[in-house]
């Protein structure tokens, strides 16, 4: 089978230790993590875990199967790039020397609608929002032209594009289950 990007999206209560439990699933598989973002999701007592990693449709079934076995786990979804909506933010520190001294390194940051949000007589600091694409290319833009002193970037954010988020109906059903347990 072939190797292609997957975003793993997992609800779940917040308890401590579980993610050292779903990261624990991919390295039983050898599978390498790309990102990691995990979150407060839009249902209070929820969060949410958005894990990208590169591997097969078969792998990645076997992740999700595995991870939904935790208690504290409501529901692990893996998704492919034209299911989601996502977006990454990235900070670059340039060197101010190297940036002032090449006009191209401006020129590059306007082409990647790219914003400049400090600046000081070291350095500068430039923030990128957009898709991993954008913010790779950046970088190695700015790479090549020998200004970069550091760079960091968030990890995926995502949403998927279908219009339910399915984890409210499952925390939906599990009320009512519950409501008609407590009647009997």
């Amino acid at each position: 089978m072939e190797n292609k990007l997957y975003t793993l999206i997992v609800h779940s209560e917040n308890f401590a230790g579980l993610l050292s439990q779903v990261t624990a699933v991919f390295t039983r598989l050898q599978i390498n993590i790309e990102s990691l973002n995990v979150s407060a999701s839009s249902i209070e007592g929820v969060h949410k875990y958005t894990i990208t990693a590169c591997t097969d449709r078969n792998n990645i079934e076997k992740v999700v199967k595995q991870v939904e076995k935790k208690i504290e786990v409501l529901q692990a979804q893996f998704f492919t790039d034209d299911e989601i909506y996502s977006h990454e933010i990235a900070l670059y520190k340039v060197s101010m020397s190297e940036f002032e001294s090449q006009s191209e390194a401006s020129k590059v940051v306007r082409q990647y609608n790219a914003h400049i949000v400090e600046v000081n007589p070291v350095f500068a600091i430039v923030e990128k929002n957009g898709s991993s694409e954008d913010i790779s290319a950046l970088y190695r833009e700015l790479s090549a032209l020998n200004c970069v002193l550091q760079f960091v970037r968030s990890g995926r954010v995502t949403i998927p594009k279908s219009c339910i988020e399915p984890v409210s109906q499952y925390l939906n059903d599990r009320a009512k289950e519950h409501t008609n347990k407590k009647k009997k």
